[in-house]
């Protein structure tokens, strides 16, 4: 399934890639990893903002009542294994809704590259993982891991309090992942359309977290942006479920060492 998805992925991104001011042009992946394409804009597939967000806060509602009892258990753990806060709230960086308008925003003194909103985890490192205040990029393996966060973060169950922030409506269960800010602005300048992921809202899950785990490096970025800009570009109701659908296995099989 995996190898599959990546050469789809692969093969068909940049397809309908639309020009500022111009007509309808296709960006191939030799442009995309030989030059910067900065004034290529990748437009969202249109969808209905009301069916969507209907959606996705019928569906986060319904996976917070039944994943509640594992919640709590989760939080149990996390207590007893080690001294700080359960729930780790992080500031990450969201959807942009001002991309592709031509305008820019006068009252943000600072272009973060979209909306910043808290993020919310159950936490799955020492309290002094960043103790320098700095954002330090996750390692596979990383040693600031907790006994109890390695298992969450191998299964993704960390990310179940995100569920709140799809109800909030900060994220959609289905789209790119959000990032900090500090390491956003680093990637958005070391990548070509890094920051046109943005064009929608984040999700908990997505296209570029069925086909890869987890990034350490700026390579692995790289990577995932492919499928993050074919999400952009195709996303729907439908591939959403597909999406959806395909989780599960994929943080099962990961779990076993997949």
């Amino acid at each position: 399934m995996g190898n599959a998805a990546r050469h789809s992925g692969q093969t068909s991104l940049f397809r309908a890639a639309t020009v500022e001011n111009a007509s309808l042009s296709t960006v191939t992946l030799a442009d995309y990893s030989l030059r910067l394409v900065h004034d290529v804009q990748i437009v969202p597939r249109q969808r209905s903002e009301i069916a969507n967000r209907v959606m996705n806060v019928a569906i986060a509602a319904l996976a917070l009542m039944l994943m509640l009892p594992v919640m709590a258990l989760i939080a149990l753990a996390v207590w007893l294994t080690s001294t700080g806060p359960i729930i780790y709230m992080q500031v990450r960086v969201g959807e942009d809704r001002r991309a592709g308008s031509n305008r820019q925003d006068s009252r943000r003194r600072h272009d973060y590259g979209g909306r910043l909103f808290k993020m919310y985890k159950f936490r799955t490192m020492r309290v002094d993982a960043e103790a320098n205040g700095k954002a330090v990029w996750a390692q596979k393996n990383d040693p600031r891991t907790t006994s109890i966060g390695k298992f969450l973060r191998k299964t993704r169950l960390d990310e179940l309090p995100q569920l709140w922030n799809v109800i909030r409506g900060d994220m959609n269960i289905v789209g790119p992942r959000p990032e900090r800010p500090s390491i956003f602005a680093q990637l958005r300048e070391e990548i070509p359309l890094y920051a046109q992921r943005q064009r929608v809202k984040p999700g908990i899950t997505g296209w570029a977290q069925i086909n890869q785990a987890y990034d350490s490096c700026l390579d692995d970025v790289k990577s995932k942006v492919q499928f993050d800009l074919e999400y952009v570009q195709r996303g729907s109701v439908v591939h959403d479920l597909r999406i959806m659908s395909m989780t599960l296995p994929v943080m099962i099989q990961r779990s076993q060492g997949w």
